[in-house]
Formats: structure tokens, C-alpha cells, sequence
């Protein structure tokens, strides 16, 4: 009986540690995209590219995350936020890590090229810019963000192009509608974050330092990313198309999302960074919900 227990033990440790250096949360965000992307698409759901794209995508979003924390297991280990992830506490090794991380990267490769190649070319771009320009640029520029931001903004894309296997205006305005967002998201994060990121050297404020500055760029990134979520209530998106009502859904959720912005910009306080980081996580997913919704009503 002990070895059962102690079996058991040992594989839910295992999984807890494979769900953290994957990153389980943010790597089910980012799929969840990927399937708002399919489904605004889909005239008929094929549940086999569904399938396909949800594994393969959690698989490439889960290896771009443990290269990262490999690349970066000495700053984590400075940092009170990662200090306790597997990598840098030795639960899982250098060597381990890198084999998981090819591993998910093959498998994640193959099941989006049995969609189509377009979708596994992005894919690929998508991790390259993560782990080889994202990574390093964090203890250089701020503009690292803006290279975040790239493979950020590709799910949502990515989801459309799985159904379609078209690069197409739609495609980007869906781009565009996640990249925008990015910024106020990150930039939210690295405020409530700035003293661990400077114990690690990253640079992540547009400004360089917590301020009216950066909270006054992230208002601006809030209204771009609202102005861009109701372009399909134009007649130009072409098939990405918006309903009043769902529009007016949007653009008052955004007056929220907003109204986090300027509270930050008054306070100024890590509490407000921290509240606004989770309005913009509530916004982008409202969003994409309406949209789906909308399409289907």
C-alpha cells in the first residue's frame, strides 16, 4: 500500500510541476483564443481541427514558456514572483526541461501542419520570436514588449487561419485586436512587478519607471484596443462582421476597462496596476465571447 501512496505522490507532484512550467493558465488563455479564432471562421466545425489546434496550440504556448524559464532560471530565482517555479528550485532539471520543451515543440508542430502549413509556419514564428527575441530583450529595452506583443497577438489570428488556411484581412484585424491589448496587459503586470523586474534587470515600462508617463501610455493602448474591437461594425472587415448590440456590449465594457486606466493614472498604486492587469484579462475574453455569440445569434 505505501508504494501505491507513494506512486500516487509522485505523479501529482509531477503533474503540479508540468502545469507550472508550462504554465497552465496562460497556455489555456492562449488556446482559448486560438478556438474564438476557429469558431468566427467556421462556417461547419471540423472537431478534428479543433482537436488538432487545441493540442498542438497548448503544446507550442507550453514549450515557448519553458524555454523561457530555462533561459531566464537565474533571474527567476531573484525574483519573489518565480523564485519557487520547478526549474529554478531544481524540482525539474536544465536537461529535463529542454527534452519536455522539444518534445511539446515536435508534437505542437505536428498536429497544426495536419491543419495546414500556414498554421504551423506561425506557430514556429510565434515561439522563434518568444524565446530568441522577447527573452533576451527584456534585460535591454523596454520595446521588449512590443516584441512580446507579436507572438502574443498570433492565437486569436491563428484560430482563423487553422479554419481558413488564409492570411486575409480578417486574420489581421484579429492580430490587431490582441496586439494592442497586449500592452496595457503587460505593461499592468510589469507595474505591480517593477520591483522584482529590477532585481532581475528586466526592462518592461515604456518610461522606465512607474508614473503618470507610463500609466498615460497605457490609456492610450486601452483606446486603441477598444477602437479596434469595433472596427467589424464597418462594412470594410470583410466576413469579420459586428452587430449594433454586441458592439454596444464592447464599447461599455471597454468604458470600464478604461476607467482602470485613469484610476491607475491617479493613484498611481501597484493595487490599481494589479486590478486593471485582471479588467484586461476580463476584457479580452468578454470580447471574444461576444464575438463568437454574435456571429452564431
Amino acid at each position: 500500500m505505501p508504494q501505491y501512496t507513494s506512486a500516487f505522490l509522485s505523479i501529482k507532484h509531477g503533474f503540479k510541476d508540468f502545469k507550472a512550467v508550462t504554465k497552465m493558465g496562460l497556455s489555456l488563455s492562449v488556446v482559448f483564443s486560438c478556438i474564438a479564432g476557429y469558431l468566427l471562421a467556421a462556417e461547419n466545425i471540423d472537431f478534428t481541427v479543433l482537436f488538432l489546434l487545441i493540442s498542438g496550440g497548448y503544446c507550442m504556448v507550453g514549450a515557448s514558456n519553458i524555454f523561457n524559464q530555462i533561459i531566464e532560471r537565474d533571474f527567476d530565482a531573484l525574483m519573489l514572483r518565480t523564485k519557487s517555479r520547478p526549474i529554478p528550485m531544481g524540482r525539474i532539471s536544465i536537461k529535463t526541461a529542454f527534452i519536455l520543451a522539444v518534445f511539446l515543440s515536435i508534437i505542437g508542430l505536428s498536429f497544426l501542419y495536419n491543419i495546414n502549413q500556414k498554421t504551423a509556419m506561425l506557430a514556429a514564428i510565434s515561439i522563434f520570436i518568444y524565446t530568441s527575441v522577447y527573452t533576451p530583450l527584456k534585460q535591454v529595452s523596454s520595446f521588449s514588449v512590443l516584441a512580446g506583443a507579436i507572438p502574443g497577438a498570433i492565437p486569436f489570428m491563428l484560430g482563423w487561419i487553422a479554419c481558413t488556411g488564409q492570411f486575409s484581412l480578417e486574420a489581421g484585424i484579429l492580430f490587431m485586436i490582441q496586439f494592442f491589448w497586449q500592452f496595457p496587459h503587460f505593461w499592468a503586470i510589469a507595474w505591480f512587478s517593477d520591483n522584482d523586474y529590477q532585481k532581475a534587470g528586466f526592462r518592461m515600462l515604456p518610461t522606465g519607471s512607474k508614473g503618470k508617463g507610463t500609466a498615460l501610455q497605457i490609456i492610450a493602448y486601452v483606446i486603441w484596443t477598444i477602437l479596434v474591437c469595433l472596427a467589424p461594425l464597418s462594412p470594410y472587415t470583410g466576413s469579420l462582421n459586428l452587430s449594433i448590440r454586441a458592439g454596444i456590449l464592447i464599447f461599455l465594457f471597454g468604458i470600464v476597462f478604461l476607467i482602470y486606466g485613469f484610476r491607475l493614472f491617479k493613484n498611481q498604486t501597484d493595487s490599481d496596476a494589479r486590478n486593471l492587469m485582471i479588467m484586461s484579462i476580463f476584457f479580452l475574453t468578454f470580447t471574444q465571447i461576444v464575438y463568437v455569440t454574435d456571429k452564431f445569434l
